[in-house]
């Protein structure tokens, strides 16, 4: 094998900066912008200047404040909420307010509905989540399991489909229910059949019809579109009464571009990577060929959609980009110390940059016509680093002549200072918040490795029904209503992580909306589509207007510790945990270091697939050093652990011709990866994984 080669370091207004990030910036992005390069680097030297201090500092409060909360828990003292006051960790409500952010788009302001994360460093994925603003219902029962039993293989199977068709107008009677008679008693041949038949489409909260075109028409309730496709051409519009050939539902109104946890970007090869593909969303041409039944299909983004009349409806997402955080930094920058300088402030800094073509009006499609960059920030903890956000946009949109708050954000309360402190952190970004959503898995990750010495932390499935988890979820939702965000900006939930249960997503993510998310998050354009069915059932709005009037729980429930209180367990059931932590570490890790996959499908403990990202990994490596720590297992309890799930994780994987065996294979860099998350684990800044899985990234592609 061969090294891979270190990257040129070219001096730029005093940065050090890697030869493949410098020549995309000056030879693919700045040409078509009119902008000068050397005035653009002058810009960033002057931000990191300005703001790599901050950001350092920043870092050191967390570690000084999970210093004194350490020290706490090792005295036998209470970290209770007036020890947490004392140290700073809790600061002072803010006196109410209401947030100031203008110039939002209406998938985001006005309108609830599904959103997909995705990881921007797969083409493909990218652009069928971008595309995944309107989805055929009619494929999502066909192929999943949100109807009982499955499609027979082999060819369109007659029986499933009318099994769909029957579902799909069940579906239509409850959100568009006619006055009189049900939808599968229309009859016709055409649109204009199927709209002389809808006169009677009910009015009071029922529906409306918006619009029409040759081969469709056009439905609107709750602020969402519905297509109702007639083509007698069609194999299904042949045999239905009225021509119906499918149902089109709007479906992921906003799709988050990740940067962060979903992807493997270690240096300045990756990054230009994943850079490019943001490029290409912004000026419309991005393309991905793929071989598909035998053939070459070329996937581009869709163009809006246009019916009759003149109206226009986009045709595809509105999209944000997720940012890293504040604590990792990147080889692809080094700072005039010699540093690697701190990656979210270059996030920040070309993504916007990236975004002129869209505001600008240089792209084929337009992303936001409100004019605004959406950018979600994760893993910041308190309001000070929501402040520091705050001020690193502003310097951003100097350097690019925007005007003040063009730049948007959203902020992940995924950790524990900011749950704590959701209110103040809402403040200090009031004027361009656009998005708070509650993030389970790493805010049980923070919750435990705040908490590390406090004791043995509870199973890791009892998780979900602990005092804390519902006072966050609650919280997030009346204070985000209570700060105003309901008609300006989306407050959200998190992932269903199971893309192959559909049944059990239809029956338990309609929380989502009654508990007044107006989105949340999905794994893929088909879940996307089933889950906007719950935006119909539920009226997101009317929901907030409830939920608005109750009080916002206190800080005690939130503050409650999850440990296992004079709990003695079984070597069975240390056992049955530490299996299950430490398959899912290994089943995730080793394609992130082998392959540099950052977010998949990945066979759990029972093989069922599971989307995994950095989120997962960080609970169950902290879980594992949690119970270390407090010797509910041993050393060898954990070795022997990962032994065991190694080879059922190799056997899993027998089928890709690209994976490396673990078991048996002590030099595998996976391996060691996985393990020293798990035994370095309480000493990682705030438990995160990334510090780790970055180290043994650039190993493997070193070799």
């Amino acid at each position: 094998m061969t090294a891979t080669p270190v990257p040129v370091m070219l001096d730029r207004a005093g940065l050090s900066v890697a030869a493949p990030l410098a020549g995309f910036i000056e030879e693919r992005v700045l040409p078509g912008l009119g902008i000068e390069p050397g005035g653009w680097w002058q810009g960033v030297a002057a931000i990191y200047d300005a703001f790599a201090p901050q950001n350092r500092a920043l870092l050191g409060v967390r570690d000084a404040l999970q210093a004194q909360i350490d020290a706490r828990y090792q005295a036998g003292e209470p970290v209770d909420e007036a020890f947490l006051r004392e140290i700073g960790y809790l600061v002072p409500e803010p006196a109410p307010f209401t947030i100031g952010t203008e110039n939002v788009d209406a998938e985001v302001a006005t309108m609830a509905g599904p959103q997909l994360v995705v990881p921007i460093l797969n083409a493909r994925f990218l652009l069928n989540a971008a595309n995944a603003r309107w989805g055929s219902l009619y494929d999502a029962f066909y192929g999943t399991d949100a109807l009982p039993g499955m499609a027979v293989p082999g060819g369109y199977d007659p029986v499933r489909g009318r099994q769909v068709v029957a579902a799909a107008k069940t579906f239509l009677d409850e959100a568009v229910p006619l006055i009189q008679g049900k939808w599968d008693d229309l009859k016709g041949d055409s649109v204009a059949d199927l709209a002389a038949n809808l006169t009677v489409l009910g009015r009071d909260g029922g529906g409306e019809i918006v619009g029409r075109s040759n081969r469709s028409l056009l439905l609107r309730h709750h602020g969402l579109h519905i297509e109702v496709v007639v083509d007698r051409d069609h194999p299904i519009g042949r045999e239905d009464r009225a021509g119906i050939a499918d149902v089109i539902l709007e479906s992921a109104l906003t799709t988050i571009c990740d940067l962060e946890d979903s992807v493997a970007a270690v240096d300045a090869e990756d990054k230009v990577a994943a850079y490019a593909n943001w490029l290409g969303l912004m000026k419309g041409d991005l393309a991905e060929a793929f071989e598909k039944g035998g053939k070459t299909v070329t996937r581009r983004l869709n163009p809006d959609r246009v019916y009759d009349d003149g109206l226009v409806l986009p045709g595809r997402s509105l999209l944000f980009v997720r940012n890293v955080g504040h604590l990792m930094t990147t080889p692809a920058i080094r700072l005039a110390d010699g540093g690697d300088a701190p990656e979210g402030i270059l996030d920040a800094i070309v993504t916007s940059t990236i975004a002129l073509y869209d505001l600008r009006g240089l792209g084929t499609f337009r992303n936001s016509r409100a004019g605004s960059v959406y950018i979600v920030k994760p893993k910041m903890h308190g309001p000070t680093e929501c402040g520091f956000t705050n001020a690193l946009f502003d310097a951003v949109e100097d350097l690019l002549g925007l005007t003040r708050h063009t730049i948007k954000v959203g902020v992940m309360d995924e950790e524990r200072r900011t749950s704590a402190n959701l209110a103040a952190c809402i403040a200090a970004v009031k004027d361009r918040i656009v998005f708070i959503n509650t993030g389970f898995l790493d805010r049980t990750g923070d919750e435990m490795h705040t908490a590390m010495r406090a004791g043995p932390m509870i199973p890791k499935a009892e998780m979900k029904s602990s005092d804390w988890i519902k006072a966050y979820e609650d919280r997030n939702v009346r204070i985000g209503l209570a700060a105003g965000l309901s008609g300006k900006a989306q407050i959200g939930k998190g992932m269903w992580a199971a893309p192959d249960r559909m049944a059990d997503m239809m029956v338990q993510k309609i929380g989502h909306p009654m508990a007044g998310a107006n989105t949340a998050w999905v794994p893929s354009p088909t879940a996307a589509t089933l889950h906007a069915m719950h935006y119909h059932k539920v009226d997101v709005f009317a929901r907030q207007r409830e939920i608005a009037r109750e009080a916002v729980p206190g800080l005690t429930p939130l503050l409650t510790v999850p440990v296992a209180v004079g709990r003695n367990w079984t070597p069975e059931e240390v056992r049955a945990e530490l299996d299950n932590n430490a398959q899912g570490i290994l089943g995730y890790v080793v394609r992130w270091i082998d392959q540099g996959v950052g977010c998949s499908k990945v066979p759990d403990i029972h093989d069922i697939g599971l989307m995994e990202d950095r989120a997962t990994l960080r609970i169950s490596s902290q879980h594992i050093a949690n119970w270390l720590l407090h010797g509910v297992a041993t050393t060898e309890d954990v070795d022997a652990a990962f032994a065991r799930m190694a080879a059922k994780v190799d056997a899993q994987n027998a089928d890709d011709p690209l994976y490396r065996p673990m078991s048996g294979h002590p030099e595998s860099l996976a391996w060691q990866a996985a393990r020293a998350l798990v035994f370095e684990g309480i000493s990682q800044p705030n438990g995160y994984t990334e510090p780790l899985l970055h180290a043994y990234r650039l190993r493997a592609k070193a070799v």
